[in-house]
Order: structure tokens, then sequence, then C-alpha cells
């Protein structure tokens, strides 16, 4: 079966936050979105760009701390496989979590 959703999420210090690449494959998706509770969900998604193969990506500046975030494919939630941190949501799904640590050097 070939997988059909993957992500990776790398970071880099930044001003007070950290910099994180979210990256999704999604080759048959006309729209993907990044949304979490740093953008307030629904309030003020972030629309991924996609590349030549099917991978959608984007980079976000996130506090340092604990972060919620799901992918929105084709008007659709969908869970991140890669994640293997996950809580429960108040619709019966799960939020996929992302710890964002604060950078050594100040």
């Amino acid at each position: 079966m070939k997988k059909l959703w993957q992500k990776k999420i790398n970071s880099k210090s930044v001003g007070i936050g950290r910099k994180q690449t979210f990256t999704i494959t999604a080759p048959g998706a006309s729209s993907v979105q990044l949304m979490g509770d740093f953008t307030h969900w629904q309030n003020r998604p972030i629309s991924m760009k996609k590349d030549t193969k099917g991978g959608w990506w984007t980079m976000v500046e996130l506090a340092p701390g604990t972060h919620h975030y799901r992918f929105f494919v084709d008007g659709k939630w969908c869970d991140d496989p890669e994640c293997t941190v996950r809580v429960p949501n108040t619709f019966g799904g799960e939020n996929m979590v992302q710890e964002v640590r604060a950078s050594a050097t100040a």
C-alpha cells in the first residue's frame, strides 16, 4: 500500500520563538492548510505551499511550549500519521502535539 500522507517537522532558533517547518505529502490535494491553537484554529489558517512532487510545506515561528495542530486537506481534517504525541479533541478525533523547546541561547 502506497503511503499517501507524510509529515516532518524541523526547528531552528529565531527571535523568542522557534521556526517550525511543517510538511505533508498529499499529491492529489488542491488545498492544504495548517491549523492549530497558534492560528486560533479556523480563524487564521495557514495555507501551505505545494512542491513539484506533491509535498506541501509551511514555516511558522512558534513560542516555546506545547502546541496542538491538524492539517485541513481539501476541506477535511487530517491526522498526522507521523506524529507520535496526540490528545483527544472535543470533536471525537485527535489533535497532534508539537513541543517547542526554548532556545539554549538567549
